[in-house]
């Protein structure tokens, strides 16, 4: 016969009202008394009812991390840290942590709005969406819908590695941390500027993501300060030169190869992020050419393996578990939110051997 509420607060002799306060942690209660009721509940092995509880109260013990792909490192580590942070203390009988679920969404715009959904439906107590946004009014205006309903209900919801929400001034009250993606991709192709190089190739992520978008952004007005925009005579080749593909190795390889086929001369390529940019690498020495000395190369993110890369990777820091650690606090309401919701997380250029001069003067 399972344990009941009742049969904790005649082991601790105490109402069935005092043993609620001491495991929901929602009223002061005496040292003496919460000892007593956490005693009885460890020797009685007492589980509380996770369904009952989410009836009576607003929301229950769950937290939705809404993921692109955890196979991906970039969403791997956020998952890990933000799942960490959410579960603290679930150990200990009457801890404040809560059950994260990563809910993969493969990067479908549908699948995500199926998990809000489902979400909504667990009366979930906190949401966080990572990675870029969808940028499609349709689909902002359903993420939006589904978000004013799981405010509503009493859901926390954060968002992280986006950009705030936009839209009606009346949206769901939504807590960001984004990361300066626009600012860390300019210093980017700034360092290469500042090593003689003019013939840049970018390889792109998908067109319809806010980090694609963000991060492109930042790589031409570095051109454009340098005088090499595209409306300009020496800068005309950086439309040509953008490649857009998918947030792997296999489309930085293909990407590569379509780079070289519309200039052979180039000296240099930045990546969409670090895995793209392994396959770039991958292509440039199936073609015979070495990095850096025929063709630098720099990525994004400084996952864990760019370090290790041959050669190693220069690229764009992000701090991904301090990112999805301070999203888990949001979301637990351990932190309070920052000055107008919006928490800009800093980036930083990680100079490696994978750049270096174009060997060829004046290039």
């Amino acid at each position: 016969m399972a344990v009941t509420l009742a049969d904790v607060a005649a082991r601790a002799g105490v109402s069935s009202a005092t043993v609620s306060r001491v495991l929901n942690g929602n009223y002061p209660v005496s040292g003496s008394t919460r000892e007593r009721v956490q005693r009885a509940v460890e020797e009685l092995d007492y589980v509380v009812n996770g369904q009952a509880r989410a009836l009576a109260a607003a929301t229950s013990d769950l937290v939705g991390v809404l993921v692109n792909d955890v196979a991906d490192p970039f969403f791997g580590i956020l998952a890990s840290a933000l799942q960490t942070e959410i579960g603290a203390g679930a150990a200990q009988r009457g801890g404040g942590g809560k059950l994260a679920v990563v809910c993969n969404t493969g990067g479908s715009p549908e699948a995500e709005l199926t998990y809000l959904t489902l979400l909504e439906r667990q009366r979930a107590a906190g949401v966080v969406l990572t990675g870029g946004a969808v940028e499609s009014e349709e689909h902002t205006a359903a993420v939006r819908a589904r978000l004013v309903r799981l405010a509503a209900s009493g859901t926390r919801i954060v968002l992280c590695g986006r950009p705030p929400l936009t839209g009606p001034d009346d949206g769901p009250p939504v807590t960001t941390v984004t990361f300066d993606n626009r600012g860390g991709a300019r210093r980017l192709t700034e360092h290469l500027l500042s090593l003689g190089h003019r013939r840049i190739g970018y390889v792109a992520g998908p067109v319809e993501r806010s980090t694609t978008r963000h991060r492109l952004e930042g790589h031409r007005e570095a051109l454009a300060a340098r005088g090499l925009g595209p409306d300009t005579p020496e800068g005309a080749g950086a439309l040509r030169l953008t490649v857009h593909g998918s947030y792997d190795r296999p489309s930085g390889y293909d990407a590569a190869l379509e780079l070289l086929r519309r200039e052979p001369r180039l000296t240099a390529i930045v990546a969409a992020n670090d895995s793209v940019a392994l396959g770039v690498c991958a292509a440039l020495r199936d073609r015979g050419l070495s990095i850096p000395d025929d063709v630098s190369v720099a990525g994004f993110d400084d996952l864990p393996f760019s370090a290790d890369a041959c050669p190693a990777l220069t690229t764009v820091r992000i701090p991904l578990a301090e990112a999805g650690t301070r999203a888990g606090r949001l979301a637990m309401g351990r932190q309070s939110p920052p000055p107008g919701g919006v928490a800009t997380i800093t980036t930083e250029l990680i100079v490696r051997a994978s750049t270096a001069p174009p060997v060829t003067s004046g290039s």
